[in-house]
């Protein structure tokens, strides 16, 4: 038998695969709120979309379960090809890890470690050594146009290049998806553009990039808007 011939269909599905999918995902949660109503959701690998809708529509809890860090109640959740609800919690930790870079609007930056530390961080549970930790650290902060400030502490950057050092954290490790977390909810204008472009250029080489978010304006920037109220999919 031809290896060669015999590895094709392999990689013809492993192109062929969402890196998110949803199918009938409902999440209640203790006291009978349901936050999620039988969503369904296919995104593919490249994809840049929005999740939008307004607070209590049931965004967050979406993100919080393509993030692995929840599970659904019922429905399936698949990221990268793998069953959530078949996970352990050791496995769902090296597929975070491993396969998805998350932003959050607060930042969550180490307040006495510069930016080359707070970004070669996001590389702790990979193995790689400290230097090694840092020279990639120091190309994904070069990646992101903060070559200059590898030695400055949160404190020291505005906050439009503090979000720029997390998305730099979250890139680090090269996920195939980046999930950002109103990304753009505490800068200004100015700063928000900036950021939103910066997406754009990650999803230009090849990162899935999906965007929660409440704002419209941003929402209709994307390629792809997902819209959600009171707990489904519009």
């Amino acid at each position: 038998m031809n290896p060669v011939a015999t590895a094709v269909p392999a990689v013809v599905e492993a192109v062929a695969r969402p890196v998110i999918e949803l199918a009938g995902v409902t999440k209640t949660y203790p006291g009978g709120v349901t936050a999620l109503r039988c969503v369904d959701l296919v995104v593919g690998y490249g994809e840049l979309l929005a999740i939008v809708g307004p607070s209590g529509s049931g965004k967050s809890t979406m993100l919080h379960l393509i993030g692995t860090l929840d599970r659904p109640s019922q429905g399936t959740v698949r990221i990268d090809g793998h069953d959530v609800a078949a996970l352990s919690d050791r496995q769902l930790s090296a597929l975070r890890a491993g396969r998805i870079g998350f932003v959050f609007q607060q930042f969550h930056l180490a307040p006495g470690v510069d930016a080359l530390g707070n970004v070669a961080d996001g590389l702790l549970y990979t193995g790689a050594g400290k230097r090694a930790r840092e020279r990639r650290a120091e190309a994904a902060l070069a990646r992101v146009g903060l070559a200059d400030r590898l030695t400055h502490r949160p404190h020291q950057l505005s906050g439009g290049e503090r979000q720029r050092v997390a998305i730099a954290r979250a890139v680090v490790g090269d996920p195939p998806l980046l999930l950002a977390d109103e990304p753009t909810g505490n800068l200004d204008s100015a700063s928000g553009a900036g950021v939103m472009g910066l997406l754009h250029e990650l999803h230009e080489t090849g990162t899935t990039v999906l965007v929660i978010t409440h704002d419209r304006d941003i929402a209709d920037s994307l390629p792809r808007q997902v819209s959600m109220r009171d707990g489904q999919v519009i």
